[in-house]
């Protein structure tokens, strides 16, 4: 293997040498005026991300409060769960995915829940939607961007469907905020959880959340476990300050990670994702094979998580065999799409050879393993949809 190791997995995503570099900086303590001032440069590239998500860089929210939390999004999803609930709560989940299923199980922990579903790949129906959600309903949770299955799921117009009712609407933005669009208010989302590994390209370990001015009354301290108390975490960060002992190193490598997307622009971050992501499918269709998902809309596919039926004559592990050949790491399918689906990530700060060498391997390892493919054809798809 002569060329280095590119990883394409759907998070962790790869760090840039300045991100890396600034963990390895001397310790200080988290309660020092020197960890002060990196939370609130954090903090502030933070409300950069989540306030200036669209494509043309107008805000997307009035106002709001971005925390980073010690734990990953599913710390982010909990805390926002048990924050806006009690026992006699009741949540409204939409599953068609992993995650959709993990706030389902979270839900579940905290209050009565009913469920949405679909068929994992298959776009959720807004008419079951609305008959689900009712006055009685408290919180509204689901997923955007499906991590799963490479679905982008329709959170406007589920948040209308909230809003008519008057719930708190959840929303898991972990592999969207920070790659494509997240129109905080014109949606009507309370909180929005993200994740440092996704696509702002930070380390494993934290993840970030922003709770919306008018969500802030409906949080409740002494419904969460102690550790995920949205509340508290709201207090401290006014003082720049997390409740418990800062994870110091990925505060740092988050803090760095957040101001280079500020440093390039969200308008040219979402364009860039998304010439990426349509490049990907092209070469897909190239190679003939299939997408995975079934969109209906308003439903649509991923632009920062390409999911790919395996071809039936191809055996998975000689396929991922051939992919950790050249040296290059994409994702298998979870759960029941387990030996199914291959699934390619391009969140974070990609370039376009490294989208080129992703495709080149994916049809070298298909022709290892007896399924005959045109990799140059595949690549010229590529290439046709990389030019900005």
């Amino acid at each position: 293997m002569d060329e280095e190791f590119l990883l394409l997995n759907p998070g962790p995503v790869p760090l840039s040498r300045d991100v890396r570099d600034v963990m390895s900086e001397p310790m200080v303590s988290h309660r020092s005026a020197d960890f002060e001032e990196t939370y609130a440069r954090l903090q502030d590239g933070l409300r950069y991300v989540f306030e200036r998500s669209s494509p043309t860089g107008e805000p997307t929210a009035a106002g709001g409060t971005p925390l980073a939390l010690m734990g990953t999004a599913t710390l982010g999803m909990e805390a926002a769960i048990a924050s806006l609930t009690t026992e006699d709560s009741r949540v409204v989940t939409l599953e068609n995915g992993k995650f959709g299923r993990r706030f389902s199980r979270i839900a579940r922990r905290y209050a009565s829940v009913d469920t949405v579903t679909a068929e994992w790949g298959e776009s959720p129906d807004i008419e079951e939607v609305r008959a689900a959600v009712d006055d009685r309903t408290d919180v509204v949770a689901m997923v955007h961007n499906e991590t799963s299955t490479g679905l982008l799921n329709p959170v406007a117009e589920v948040g209308e469907i909230a809003a008519e009712h008057d719930a708190r609407f959840v929303v898991d933005g972990v592999t969207s905020i920070g790659g494509d669009a997240f129109y905080l208010d014109e949606w009507g989302v309370d909180i929005a959880v993200t994740d440092a590994q996704k696509a702002l390209a930070a380390p494993p370990g934290l993840s970030a959340i922003y709770i919306a001015d008018g969500a802030e009354g409906h949080l409740d301290s002494g419904g969460p476990p102690f550790y995920a108390d949205l509340e508290w975490y709201s207090r401290k960060a006014r003082d720049h300050q997390t409740p418990f002992t800062s994870a110091v190193p990925l505060v740092r490598g988050m803090g760095v990670a957040v101001e280079e997307i500020e440093a390039e622009g969200m308008p040219d971050r979402i364009a860039r994702h998304r010439r990426q992501a349509r490049a990907i499918r092209a070469a897909v269709d190239a190679m003939g094979l299939e997408l995975f998902p079934t969109v209906k809309p308003p439903t649509r596919v991923s632009n920062t998580v390409t999911a790919a039926s395996l071809p039936t004559t191809v055996e998975a592990d000689e396929f991922f065999a051939g992919m950790d050949a050249r040296n290059v790491s994409i994702a298998g399918g979870q759960g029941p799409l387990d030996g199914d689906i291959f699934r390619v990530s391009n969140m974070g700060n990609l370039s376009a050879e490294d989208i080129r060498r992703g495709v080149g391997a994916i049809a070298g390892a298909l022709n290892d393993a007896g399924h005959g493919v045109d990799k140059d054809a595949a690549l010229a798809a590529a290439d046709a949809e990389l030019a900005p």
